[in-house]
């Protein structure tokens, strides 16, 4: 397969903030895989080729290792590199409990997809990460997993994005000695299934915020949490 210049993976991108920002990336220029763990993705993506995006698909469950395995033969095999990685797939919203009343199967399924499989999935893509000029990985994160502005109750989501904050510290420290910038990015309460239609942000929006931090500059913060831009707080 011949390859474009610039090549990004969104996971998660049948629907809502993914399949926005895969969207907004194709618009800017990029060639954008887009996975999901549904066939839906693949409509996405014939959505979008009608269009007259550059965008292909392939399967992905993020909570599985030989999925996440398949994927990257799959790359490797089709594309000499890849510039950008947004970590988006993202489950359980959990406002029906609290650490008291919690059922344990939600909490580790919780953790698995939203913390384990983006750490996992960019292990497995460093390689091709690091034969971009200047590699970026996106963790798709929310306020729900900041010390400082949570709120009671969703515990299984809130845990499991603050471990990815952290997966987004650790990262970045292991990779400061190349071009790749690794940043966390909570893009609001945004209108999707998962936030409701009281969200007062468009998915739009929310797309937006993770898309400054795929096209930051050679030599842009690394290792930080972001909204719109601007730094929040861990």
């Amino acid at each position: 397969m011949s390859s474009p210049e610039k090549i990004a993976l969104v996971t998660g991108a049948n629907r809502g903030l993914g399949k926005e920002t895969a969207r907004q990336l194709a618009q800017a220029g990029y060639h954008v895989v887009l996975t999901s763990r549904s066939a839906a993705g693949q409509a996405v993506a014939d959505e979008y080729r009608a269009a007259g995006l550059s965008v292909d698909f392939h399967p992905l469950d993020v909570a599985d290792g030989q999925s996440i395995g398949e994927l990257t033969d799959y790359l490797t095999a089709n594309y000499p590199h890849l510039d950008v990685l947004i970590n988006n797939a993202g489950i359980h919203y959990d406002t029906f409990q609290n650490t008291l009343n919690a059922d344990f199967a939600i909490v580790e399924e919780a953790i698995h997809v939203n913390t384990i499989g983006p750490w996992r999935l960019s292990k497995a893509l460093i390689p091709l990460l690091q034969k971009s000029a200047g590699g970026r990985i996106v963790n798709v994160s929310s306020s729900s997993g900041s010390f400082a502005d949570s709120w009671p109750g969703t515990p299984a989501y809130s845990i499991s994005k603050a471990a990815l904050n952290m997966l987004t510290l650790k990262l970045a420290a292991d990779l400061a000695d190349t071009p790749i910038l690794v940043n966390s990015v909570c893009p609001g309460w945004v209108r999707t299934e998962m936030g409701g239609e009281a969200a007062p942000r468009s998915v739009a929006e929310g797309a937006a915020s993770i898309i400054w931090a795929a096209l930051l500059p050679e030599g842009g913060p690394t290792g930080g949490f972001f909204r719109d831009g601007e730094r929040v707080s861990w």
